[in-house]
């Protein structure tokens, strides 16, 4: 079980993010999760001085599509990170397994062959509370430690 705030961690390690610019490719399915990822990640973005010209989002209508999004968006050579926020939350049927699996072999293939860090910020929930807890309730917002990952990566 989960017990750790998604949204702490050291400001005093994040570098600053003035001069960096940031993809979002984010899914529409699950809009009222994923709207509140995309929210925390682009507000702690802005925090650490990402300015808002900076921050550049893209949606795809489900979270299979996050693959090629990311990939899109690494093909522009202008972005110093690509973070990808999507919510799955599993059903009555294998889908939700098909999905995980395959969404996360296609960001660790994308991560292994290019030039720019992709941040994952899949949720994969057994259900709706779960992805409440995670998109800004009791555990905090994913898309915080998103953006603190995606800012670290670039520096890296």
């Amino acid at each position: 079980m989960a017990t750790k705030n998604l949204s702490e961690y050291n400001i005093a390690k994040v570098p600053d993010a003035s001069n960096m610019c940031f993809g979002i490719v984010v899914s529409e399915w699950n809009d009222e999760i994923t709207g509140a990822l995309l929210d925390g990640c682009v507000s702690t973005l802005e925090k650490h001085g990402a300015i808002p010209e900076n921050i550049h989002v893209k949606t795809v209508p489900g979270s299979f599509e996050l693959i090629y999004g990311a990939h899109q968006m690494t093909l522009n050579d202008g972005f110093d990170a690509v973070i990808i926020l999507g919510c799955v939350i599993r059903g009555e049927t294998p889908h939700f397994d098909y999905i995980c699996q395959g969404v996360t072999a296609g960001i660790a293939r994308l991560n292994a062959t290019s030039h720019t860090p992709i941040v994952y910020g899949l949720l994969t929930c057994e259900n709706e509370q779960q992805a409440k807890d995670r998109s800004g309730g009791r555990l905090g917002n994913k898309g915080d430690e998103c953006a603190v990952v995606a800012i670290k990566m670039a520096k890296f």
